[in-house]
This record gives structure tokens, sequence and C-alpha cells, in this order.
């Protein structure tokens, strides 16, 4: 399981600033999973040292480009621009509705954002 959660959240971080193209569900969970994982344990080692109250702001910043180009990557798989991430903006109702877009399955086949990455793996 940590080598596969490993191998995702690496390819996540190769691909930084790569927006086009389709993403897995797979891969988009499980760098979410990982990235919560990081996030809680700065979390909770910045309550005891100051340091990592430094450290967890440093990572968010890190981390925002490559999770905004797999949402976008992942919104392509489900035949949708990566604009809908805008949508996060919008109080409750926006992270409601790009949750309901991660989860939905890929488009079969290709679609207008290239082949479907389930076919070519």
């Amino acid at each position: 399981m940590f080598a596969d959660l490993k191998f995702w959240y690496v390819d996540a971080i190769q691909k930084y600033a790569v927006f086009q193209g389709r993403e897995r569900r797979t891969a988009f969970w499980m760098f979410a999973l990982a990235n919560a994982v990081i996030s809680v344990g700065l979390l909770l080692l910045s309550r005891g040292i100051p340091l990592f109250s430094s450290l967890t702001v440093l990572y968010d910043l890190l981390i925002l480009v490559p999770a905004l180009a797999l949402g976008a990557r992942r919104l392509h798989d489900t035949g949708r621009s990566g604009w809908w991430l805008v949508a996060s903006l919008v109080p409750l109702i926006g992270p409601l509705l790009l949750i309901w877009f991660f989860v939905q399955e890929s488009d079969a086949g290709d679609n207008a954002y290239g082949p479907n990455p389930k076919a070519t793996s």
C-alpha cells in the first residue's frame, strides 16, 4: 500500500505543471491521501515546534501547482475543462461540486483532452 501511495504521489510531483491530458481517479485520490497525511503530520508537529508552522505553509505553497495540475487533468478525464477548479472559490457548493466531478468515472475512449489513461496503462 505504501509503495503504491509513494508511486502516485511522486508521479503527480513529476508532472509538476502539466495541465494537459487526463488522469485516473486512482492517481488523484492517492495523491490526495498522501497530501492529507503529510499535511496532518506537519500540522501536528507545528503544535509543539514553531518551526513546523513555517514548514506547513511552505509545503502548502509548494504543493499548490501540482495539486491544481492534477485536478485539471482529473477534470479532463471526465470531459470537463480544468477551469471548473475555479468553482472551489464558491463556499460549500463549489468544493462539493468538484468532489462530485472527481469521483465520477472516466470518459470511455478518447475525449477532447486525450486518450483514456486506463487504456494506456
